[in-house]
């Protein structure tokens, strides 16, 4: 077992898919990033809690509570306390998603309102759905689903809607919703005292991209999309007003020659000068540097592990959830955005999403 981690590590809770999933994580399990050295070691103390499919993760803005997609076609979504020494339990029962595979979840500010993308499947569209929290950060009722049409030209992957992300825009307006078989992001307002959402734009990209997963900008002026069909990444204007998304410039996710590649995570720096993106297939992550409204590459390198899938921004390091082969690993960000990787990734198996608290 590896070393204690120091007393100004970083607590970060892992996301994998379970047994009953098709994985072999085990659910939720609580790790350290040391902010000094970039080394990862498990909690010892803390029982990885046993939440199906665990996709992606969220934190609640003030209580110690986390959300858990559980992905699959009956879609559910979990909430998960977390006691004064870390421990895990879950908080009232999973509950219905409001469609099948949720992968994105996010906490509305206010903390009252939870969003959830759902996948969909070959036969059930795209949604987004909406639950109320209640005063302890239980999942309550549902209050709003709204279903997503579309289509795209890649056979085999857009014959339908497939919702990927939810998140909220930097003023908390706006809720952007992507869709990687439609080819657009949806833009929204959620009614906080209904938990309704009414649609206010549908920003359409550019046909076979696939949008991902976006990314902000820390003025919120822009947006950056990870664009999974066509291996790219592109840089958007975003009107705060309206919550309008205006394609600008584009670039490929990967330099690697002769790949098969789908873009994944995407992290935009809190500077504002530096864009990541994992890139499954090359298995590395890629760096771009941001000149004006045009993305530069400035390098790329190994991800620790194959099929890099969540990224994360914590304290000076990129946390990379290497899918396939089972590891985490800690990518040190230095000057002009480059990265490197000074310890070793940690065993984590079927990891696919990181959170740092």
């Amino acid at each position: 077992m590896l070393s204690s981690p120091s007393t100004d590590a970083i607590p970060v809770l892992t996301g994998s898919y379970t047994p009953d999933s098709g994985g072999e994580g085990p659910g939720i399990a609580s790790v350290h990033l040391d902010p000094g050295t970039g080394r990862l070691t498990y909690d010892d103390e803390v029982k990885p809690l046993p939440v199906s499919a665990a996709s992606f993760l969220a934190a609640h803005p003030s209580l110690d509570v986390v959300y858990s997609t559980n992905e699959g076609e009956s879609g559910t979504v979990s909430a998960v306390s977390r006691d004064g020494d870390g421990a895990l339990s879950p908080l009232g029962d999973p509950v219905n998603s409001g469609g099948a595979n949720p992968c994105h979840l996010t906490v509305h500010p206010d903390g009252g309102w939870l969003l959830t993308a759902n996948y969909g499947s070959d036969t059930a569209p795209g949604t987004v759905a909406v639950h109320r929290l209640g005063p302890d950060g239980r999942l309550l009722e549902a209050t709003d689903l709204v279903v997503h049409q579309g289509s795209g030209p890649v056979t085999g992957r857009q014959e339908g809607s497939h919702a990927h992300q939810v998140l909220l825009d930097p003023a908390g307006r706006f809720v952007l919703a992507t869709d990687l078989g439609a080819d657009a992001v949806f833009t929204y307002r959620l009614d906080t005292r209904t938990g309704i959402l009414e649609r206010v734009a549908v920003n359409p990209s550019s046909p076979g991209s696939g949008p991902r997963h976006l990314a902000f900008s820390p003025d919120g002026d822009l947006v950056f999309s990870a664009d999974e069909l066509s291996s790219t990444v592109t840089c958007h204007r975003y009107d705060a007003a309206t919550g309008i998304l205006t394609a600008l410039s584009s670039v490929p996710a990967t330099a690697t020659p002769d790949v098969t590649n789908q873009p994944g995570g995407i992290v935009a720096s809190s500077c504002g000068h530096f864009v990541w993106v994992t890139n499954r297939g090359a298995d590395t992550v890629a760096a771009f540097r941001l000149t004006g409204t045009a993305l530069e590459p400035v390098g790329e390198v190994p991800a620790g592990g194959s099929w890099p899938r969540g990224l994360t921004l914590a304290a000076g390091h990129l946390l990379v959830a290497n899918q396939h082969s089972g590891t985490l690993a800690a990518l040190r960000v230095g000057d002009g955005g480059t990265l490197t990787q000074p310890h070793p990734p940690v065993s984590s198996p079927s990891v696919v999403c990181a959170l740092a608290l």
